[in-house]
């Protein structure tokens, strides 16, 4: 957490069954699991389940070198959907930074609060095929679009940006295991609607595939190297419209594999043209740290329809459970703003690294189950022992017993325990 999560000297914590915690002249109860603040209550009409999510600010720590991320995630999701406006540098460790007017796209996997880069995995770019030529901001970088942020905004579990040229509202959110856009094109100026696929994207490119299983869904493999020296990231997309053409980019290579058109090297960068349609576009992202076969099962059991808000709702109902953990009474706005954003940041990670069928990819790199827990991965263990973990037994005792247990089989499959963990 934060300085402004840190107790002073004066601090008391009291157990049974809640935790208690006076800082900065408010006072925080911590529910104990299975807590529901009191005991038996009379037939009363219930008051509206305590919602601190409109005290979150997820742009704190995005300027100066706070390198937090912004984006669309559950809590300790697979998932971090979210805006790459900065590609290098140490202030890019999160792939945006607040200083930034340009946006180069929105990949799925995005590191918060750390000192050094990686991921930014699967980058997807609403665009306009066609119509009026314009000039890009970032001649490196062809689809990249200017923004600001007053047409920006975020909150646990979605995030929301409106593009002036070309004219598309942008609307991110997430399950567990996929990340779902949706993108309304309203100026298209004689042009069509469309997305560019990148998987060439910051960093270095091992291995790529893209293959086309219908005009609505799409499959692949992105396997790069950075601070994780052999990271996989299996993909299954499905558009809610279908794809009516496609133009490679890159330098891929295309051939032909059990009847379907596939794309593979290391530059893949695919420009898909859409069916005409005025509806909104919606596309659903499942990643797999195993196969494409575990994405595909990700997809289906965690986003088998189109319906974007009814995800949305269930990311901001997932996130007001979690947040609601902690209960404040008094202080300021700003503070009560302070602390449930550190008390968010606390959230996003570790990671799922597990599909749905229990399957994981050890430190060995091979494929295992690990039951009787789940597993996780992003564990900057050298910076989080001293508050995030101490704070996560208490508020995720089940989870943070998964940690320990995902730690001891990372020390099996890799030969000893890690101290800065990722992508294993």
């Amino acid at each position: 957490m934060s300085g402004a999560g840190r107790a002073g000297a004066g601090a008391r914590w009291a157990w049974a069954p809640s935790v208690a915690l006076w800082l900065a002249g408010c006072r925080v109860t911590a529910l104990a699991p299975g807590d529901g603040g009191g005991g038996e209550a009379a037939a009363v009409t219930p008051a509206p389940p305590f919602d601190p999510t409109g005290d979150v600010d997820p742009f704190i720590g995005t300027a100066a070198h706070g390198h937090t991320f912004p984006g669309a995630t559950w809590p300790f999701g697979m998932v971090q959907l979210g805006p790459d406006t900065r590609l290098t540098g140490w202030d890019g460790c999160s792939g945006y930074h607040y200083d930034d007017a340009v946006v180069h796209g929105f990949s799925h996997t995005h590191l918060s609060g750390t000192g050094i880069a990686d991921y930014a995995d699967v980058m997807i770019v609403p665009t306009v095929i066609g119509g009026p030529a314009r000039t890009p901001p970032d001649p490196e970088h062809p689809f990249a679009m200017r923004f600001d942020h007053a047409d920006e905004d975020a909150g646990p579990g979605w995030y929301r940006l409106r593009l002036r040229e070309p004219e598309i509202e942008v609307e991110l959110t997430a399950t567990p295991r996929v990340g779902l856009h949706r993108h309304r094109f309203s100026g298209l100026a004689g042009g069509e609607p469309g997305l560019v696929l990148d998987l060439r994207h910051r960093d270095e490119v091992l291995e790529a595939w893209v293959e086309q299983v219908s005009p609505t869904e799409w499959v692949g493999l992105r396997r790069s190297r950075s601070w994780a020296r052999d990271q996989r990231v299996y993909f299954a997309a499905r558009l809610s419209r279908p794809v009516a053409s496609v133009t490679s980019l890159g330098e891929a290579t295309e051939r032909e594999a059990a009847g379907h058109r596939r794309w593979e090297g290391t530059d893949v960068r695919l420009q898909l043209a859409l069916s005409p349609g005025d509806e909104p576009l919606v596309v659903a992202v499942a990643l797999s740290p195993v196969d494409v076969d575990g994405a595909r099962a990700n997809l289906r059991a965690e986003a088998p329809h189109d319906d974007f808000d009814a995800y949305l709702g269930q990311a901001r109902e997932r996130w007001r459970e979690a947040l609601a953990a902690v209960e404040i009474e008094g202080g300021t706005r700003a503070q009560r703003r302070t602390f449930y954003t550190a008390l968010y940041h606390s959230m996003l990670a570790p990671n799922l690294y597990e599909d749905v069928d229990g399957r994981t990819r050890g430190m060995d790199g091979e494929i295992h189950r690990t039951p009787g827990h789940t597993a996780y991965t992003v564990f900057s263990l050298w910076d989080t022992f001293r508050a995030a973990h101490p704070l996560l037994t208490i508020l995720e005792p089940e989870r943070s017993a998964d940690f320990v247990r995902t730690l001891l089989h990372q020390a099996r499959t890799g030969g000893r325990l890690p101290m800065w963990e990722l992508a294993a």
